[in-house]
């Protein structure tokens, strides 16, 4: 099957209160299924105002690894492609986690051409991982729900706390 989007392709992401927000394909597995991407706001009440060119990863509220059924489904409808696609400029980061029983925390590293295959973990200082991304890998519903919350005037990104792992 051919996949509908690419790396570098930018959706419209149903939001769960109202309106749309936006993400990119940052990198795709080498058979899709798992993605990471740059999300973004603000609030769009209608699909019509949505454009690609503004999009910008400096200005991106949040970025995760997710699945790919809504793009699958056609939930989350696509809107193009970045004219000139560089992933340099859209790097893969660091991901952080946190045990919250043991205080003990960690940083994922993901192969930056497949975001399904983990490189390396190792455990690192707690103070370390506090303005990482959370590690983790979002459903699409699940990504809708943390973008909606973002928008709404939560968290930027979700950051690794004893709060988030909870």
């Amino acid at each position: 099957m051919k996949l509908p989007y690419s790396e570098g392709s930018v959706f419209l992401v149903p939001l769960r209160s109202s309106g749309y927000g936006r993400g990119i394909v940052a990198r795709a597995a080498p058979r899709g299924r798992v993605l990471f991407g740059y999300f973004f706001g603000p609030r769009l009440e209608s699909p019509e105002a949505a454009g690609i060119e503004d999009i910008d990863p400096r200005k991106a509220v949040l970025r995760i690894r997710f699945g790919d059924l809504g793009l699958i489904n056609g939930e989350w409808k696509l809107l193009g492609d970045v004219p000139n696609w560089n992933p340099t400029e859209w790097p893969m980061p660091e991901f952080g986690s946190l045990d919250p029983l043991t205080g003990k925390a960690w940083v994922a590293r993901y192969c930056d051409t497949d975001p399904v295959r983990e490189e390396s973990r190792h455990q690192v200082d707690p103070s370390y991982v506090s303005d990482l991304p959370m590690d983790g890998l979002f459903g699409y519903g699940a990504a809708e729900i943390k973008l909606t919350h973002v928008l709404d005037g939560g968290d930027r990104e979700p950051k690794v706390s004893k709060r988030s792992q909870s």
